[in-house]
């Protein structure tokens, strides 16, 4: 019997060897690494694909939504030009937040998710933008088309889960997390880390 297709004879690494998204940048691919129900920072290992434990939280603050990041995007020179506030970013894969009605427990999965859209972080002077979106296929948040269209709460909880995940007791948070910006602004946030991945890893 022939294989399926596409078929991996190894598992494939998932910011390089997973694709983008079937409408990107407006419909994504999202890698799952965290978990609302997660008190341990999980990292992609770029060397073998596998998560990493980056660190436990030391605040009582959790992740709010699924947190993970787009395949083959890459946080460049185009990523950072898109920014008021630096020149550089960090050379991760772009990441994205998405909210789902049902609880997601199980991290290291992949889900198809709708931009709506983002927000702007500063990490040590870096560009380090996070994508809001909601799950594509979700019974009660796929009709959503911009992220004015969430209940605040939502964004105040992203911005305060990442303005306190790097906090350590005693000292200031070495981050700086902008308002919301709206879906087209995110569409470009994408669009630019799809062309520095290109630039970076393409062929």
């Amino acid at each position: 019997m022939p294989f399926p297709k596409p078929f991996y004879r190894w598992r494939p690494h998932p910011w390089h060897g997973l694709e983008v998204g079937p409408d990107a940048p407006r419909i994504v691919h999202a890698y799952i690494e965290i978990t609302p129900f997660d008190r341990v920072k999980y990292e992609i290992d770029k060397e073998t694909g596998y998560l990493r434990v980056d660190r436990p939280h030391r605040a009582s603050s959790q992740p709010p939504n699924l947190y993970g990041f787009i395949p083959k995007t890459y946080c460049g020179n185009r990523v950072a030009a898109l920014s008021d506030k630096t020149d550089v970013a960090d050379g991760d894969p772009l990441d994205i937040c998405v909210i789902s009605e049902r609880p997601i427990s199980q991290p290291e999965v992949i889900l198809t998710a709708k931009v709506v859209g983002g927000l702007q972080m500063i990490d040590h002077g870096e560009a380090d933008d996070k994508i809001i979106a909601v799950l594509a296929n979700d019974n009660l948040y796929a009709h959503i088309e911009d992220v004015s269209e969430l209940p605040d709460i939502y964004v105040e909880r992203l911005r305060h889960y990442f303005s306190t995940y790097k906090l350590i007791p005693g000292e200031s948070a070495p981050v700086e997390v902008s308002e919301a910006y709206d879906k087209e602004r995110a569409l470009k946030v994408i669009t630019a880390a799809m062309n520095d991945y290109d630039e970076t890893y393409g062929e």
